[in-house]
């Protein structure tokens, strides 16, 4: 019992690994990882802002589809951010303010930020290649309700150049992506953290993680109903969220319905080198223990020998005297 309570304290000491301690270490072991996400933040301004879509062909049949309200967001778009990377984050510090690890509130923080900014990425670079109008279009490209056409069909828009462009980016969504992104990751960390998985049927720890979802499908839900999207641009948005949340946080973390899914790699990891570095130094001090037992035999055969070699000399001195 002894020894078991020694082991858990040792793990409970070897867990606490705050961000005044370690924190320069893990961040400076990720360094280029942090250097990879500076560039795709600069690579995600670009593409937004500075390069416009492709400005495909939109005739007057395909109008039908396309004359929707033109309406403001019901989410607007600040408010992304805040809850798909605010919220998770603020709760990474509450669960690091629980178990004062700093692999888990780092890596949850990285793998988050990758998370969501691979997935902007992806999404602006197919919105410009494919230059899908939104449902608003028409209101877009003629805010007086006149349309003007080529001599080839295509429309010639007279609408604000920045409500234009931004007319051309349909597919896919940005909001759906961007949500899907950020809470599901933050799903699948709830799933680890209280162990969803564990076979023994707590369906509030289900509801509990699918919470997040939710939210990020009643985003994309507003998205049609405000006629920014066609329902294909939520749904692919959606999945390329959702499966980008998922590659990121299996780079840091086991699969929920893991036994280790409560923790980052890195944390099991560190456990497993300081395992072994306490081994190596119990097996040296065992091994210069030998050592020392085999010397001090060493000597004290030495010492024995030379007794009986003194007790020898001196018996045929004595011998010797007593003849002369």
């Amino acid at each position: 019992m002894a020894l078991i309570q020694g082991l858990g304290m040792r793990e409970v000491q070897l867990g606490q690994h705050t961000v005044r301690s370690h924190g320069r270490e893990v961040a400076r072991t990720h360094m280029h990882d942090w250097l990879i996400l500076l560039l795709l933040v600069v690579i995600e301004i670009v593409m937004y802002a500075l390069i416009d879509p492709f400005y495909r062909f939109v005739g007057k049949d395909m109008m039908t589809d396309l004359k929707y309200p033109l309406k403001e967001n019901t989410v607007p778009f600040w408010a992304v951010p805040v809850y798909s990377l605010l919220l998770p984050s603020l709760v990474f510090l509450f669960i690091y303010y629980r178990r004062r690890d700093v692999y888990d509130l780092h890596h949850g923080i990285l793998g988050l930020l990758f998370a969501v900014f691979i997935t902007a990425v992806i999404t602006d670079a197919i919105k410009n290649a494919v230059g899908r109008p939104r449902p608003d279009f028409f209101w877009r490209c003629f805010p007086d309700g006149k349309d003007v056409y080529d001599s080839l069909g295509n429309v010639i828009c007279h609408g604000q150049a920045s409500v234009i462009k931004e007319g051309h980016k349909s597919f896919p969504s940005g909001h759906t992506s961007g949500s899907f992104a950020g809470l599901g990751f933050l799903s699948l960390y709830l799933s680890g953290k209280i162990k969803v998985f564990d076979r023994r049927g707590h369906v509030w720890k289900l509801c509990i993680v699918i919470l997040p979802i939710l939210l990020a499908c009643l985003v994309g839900i507003s998205r049609v109903d405000d006629y920014w999207h066609h329902w294909q641009d939520v749904f692919a948005g959606g999945v390329i969220g959702l499966a980008i949340a998922t590659f990121c946080y299996l780079q840091f973390f086991p699969p929920p319905y893991s036994d280790d899914g409560w923790g980052p790699y890195a944390y099991f990891r560190m456990l497993e080198e300081r395992s072994a570095q306490q081994t190596n130094g119990v097996n040296a001090l065992n091994v210069q223990v030998m050592e020392a037992q085999v010397l001090q035999q060493q000597n004290e055969q030495n010492n024995q020998s030379y007794t009986s070699s003194e007790e020898h000399d001196s018996g045929l001195n004595d011998l010797e005297s007593g003849r002369r």
